[in-house]
């Protein structure tokens, strides 16, 4: 459950710290106090969506964090980000928000991503908004609730694969099919571009290979007269000897005398070991120059294939292995276009199949569905009694469609508002205050189902009142015997059922305009009730029965609680 909430410079809210308490806790306060504004912190620590705007005017960032107990280590979206709770079960979530927009959000002084704090806050509270109950005129919205209460991941997630790999054959089936005309211009277009490629003859690394010979052939001259230079120095000519020639005579010279000095032994060997490098360099000098055939005519060659390459490149890739990678993609297409009858008749045959096992997997959700819609008309009957709507009638209707993502199911709320009267869609016939009791009743069952331990409704009382209001009461307060309730609200019936009470009061000081969060003692509490009851004049009258509210709010808790033991 939420334990503490803590808040810094979010709207008018300074710096507050609300100690929430375990079962039923309300906030009251005048319109414009700053209720909402609770509710948005919680929303921001949640992972929820916020504005700069949010931020205090003339604070560089506001600061919201939650700090929740008895939290399971399995909770889901813990353990897969690498998240525990401590040794005693709580868990710290903190949100920064700066004026940059930038987040820091942390979980047990860990940071973590927006994403996943919205994930794992999304396991610990729930946030019932006053405009939950329109979503129940969205009729797109019912399958999902269904789905929720029934627990139908296992024939949704069969249904899901089977009818994504029909798509998919849809997909194929749609690129490979084409008007005749298209398809010839096409075929036309390919068999150029082919045809082209082709005739170039294109090779891998040709293109470096190419360059590296044009640079060569460019500087033949410079290249000829550099190792006929190298050539003469080493090996001379007729008129003189060269590096080689000479390296051999001074070897020759010392060879009468090299044994009678160890000295000019080792200058006589090095002399050896010179004239043999020498040699070998003056051969390979001699191979390159031989093996050097320029030619004018290489050169145009070269310089005409270079062209023919930058040609091809602007239109069919930035490289050679790019053409020949188009080239094989071009192919293919070809192919494909040409075999396209042979292939559609296969995936059209695929098709069928594909189709038949949706509907069988559609069947099964269905099915499931079915069977869930049974007992959810139950239990959503029993709490539409609790909240005094006797005379209303809730069924679930299916209509059946063409298979999509969601199913082959066409899913209806219905309702009869009185008796005698026909189930027609919710959105026809509902008034604001039938809305939020069947929305009400539609988050209690759900919430049975679910492990998270807190609700928050944001004035879902909105549109009802009286004897309505009163079992709106009564059923928060059995909610909140299972599950940590919070509450922003107008109603006296309300808030005087509240185990916990606190007062959301807006002041000024220093010019500013500041929000605090009150709990109050059972006379404050009182006071709070008359001014709900009666507005800014609170009478003894308003007094004396709003302690007569509290006392009836406390025999019913207690009520409960003898109820709840027995069990």
């Amino acid at each position: 459950m939420l334990e503490l909430l803590h808040i810094e410079n979010i709207a008018v809210i300074e710096e507050a710290d609300i100690q929430f308490r375990p079962g039923f806790n309300a906030l009251t306060g005048e319109t414009g106090a700053g209720k909402s504004i609770v509710i948005d912190a919680m929303g921001a620590v949640l992972g929820g969506r916020t504005s700069r705007d949010l931020i205090r005017t003339g604070a560089a960032k506001a600061f919201v964090s939650a700090e929740f107990s008895g939290v399971p280590a399995d909770l889901p979206g813990l353990a897969e980000n690498g998240f525990a709770p401590d040794e005693d079960g709580n868990l710290l979530l903190q949100r920064e928000i700066s004026g940059d927009g930038k987040n820091a959000c942390r979980i047990n002084g860990r940071p973590l991503t927006v994403a996943q704090l919205r994930q794992i806050g999304g396991e610990l509270l729930n946030i019932h908004g006053q405009h939950d109950g329109t979503q129940l005129l969205d009729e797109e919205q019912h399958g999902a609730y269904l789905d929720r209460f029934g627990r139908t991941e296992s024939p949704f997630t069969a249904y899901r694969n089977a009818y994504t790999a029909m798509t998919d054959l849809r997909n194929q089936i749609n690129a490979l099919q084409m008007d005749e005309a298209e398809k010839a211009r096409r075929v036309d277009s390919l068999r150029f571009q082919i045809d082209e490629l082709e005739r170039a003859e294109l090779q891998p690394g040709e293109e470096e290979e190419l360059e590296a010979r044009r640079n060569l052939l460019r500087n033949g001259e410079k290249y000829l007269a550099a190792l006929t230079g190298a050539d003469y120095c080493l090996n001379g000519d007729d008129d003189s000897a060269g590096a080689v020639g000479q390296l051999g005579d001074a070897e020759a010279s010392l060879a009468g005398i090299r044994t009678l000095d160890n000295e000019v032994l080792e200058v006589y060997n090095r002399l050896g070991a010179l004239q043999s490098e020498a040699y070998d360099l003056a051969e390979t000098v001699r191979d390159l120059r031989s093996a050097f055939d320029f030619s004018p005519e290489e050169l145009d060659a070269a310089e005409s294939r270079a062209d023919q390459l930058y040609r091809l490149k602007k239109k069919y890739g930035a490289t050679v292995q790019d053409m020949l990678d188009y080239l094989d993609k071009c192919q293919k297409e070809l192919d494909a276009i040409e075999t396209a009858d042979d292939t559609l008749i296969q995936l059209e045959q695929k098709l069928k199949k594909a189709r038949k096992e949706v509907l069988t997997a559609g069947k099964s959700l269905t099915e499931a569905r079915k069977k869930a819609a049974s007992e959810l008309e139950a239990r959503i009957q029993k709490e539409l009694r609790d909240l005094d709507m006797n005379r209303v009638r809730f069924a679930i209707s299916f209509a059946e469609k063409e298979p999509s993502p969601d199913g082959c199911d066409m899913i209806r709320f219905l309702m009869s508002a009185n008796a005698g009267e026909d189930l027609k869609p919710i959105a026809k016939i509902a008034s604001g205050g039938e809305l939020a009791r069947i929305m009400l009743a539609l988050k209690n069952v759900l919430a049975e189902q679910e492990s998270i331990g807190t609700l928050v409704f944001d004035e879902v009382d909105t549109g009802v009142s009286g004897r309505a209001a009163q079992k709106v009461a009564e059923k928060l307060a059995q909610v909140s015997r299972r599950k940590q309730v919070l509450c922003v609200t107008h109603l006296p019936q309300l808030a005087a059922m509240a185990d916990t009470h606190y007062s959301v009061e807006k002041g000024e000081r220093k010019g500013r305009t500041f929000t605090q969060v009150v709990l109050l003692s059972r006379e404050r509490r009182k006071e709070e009730l008359a001014r709900i009851t009666g507005g800014s004049k609170v009478t003894d009258a308003l007094l004396e029965s709003a302690g007569e509210l509290l006392d009836a709010a406390s025999s019913y808790r207690e009520t409960l609680d003898g109820v709840n033991a027995k069990k």
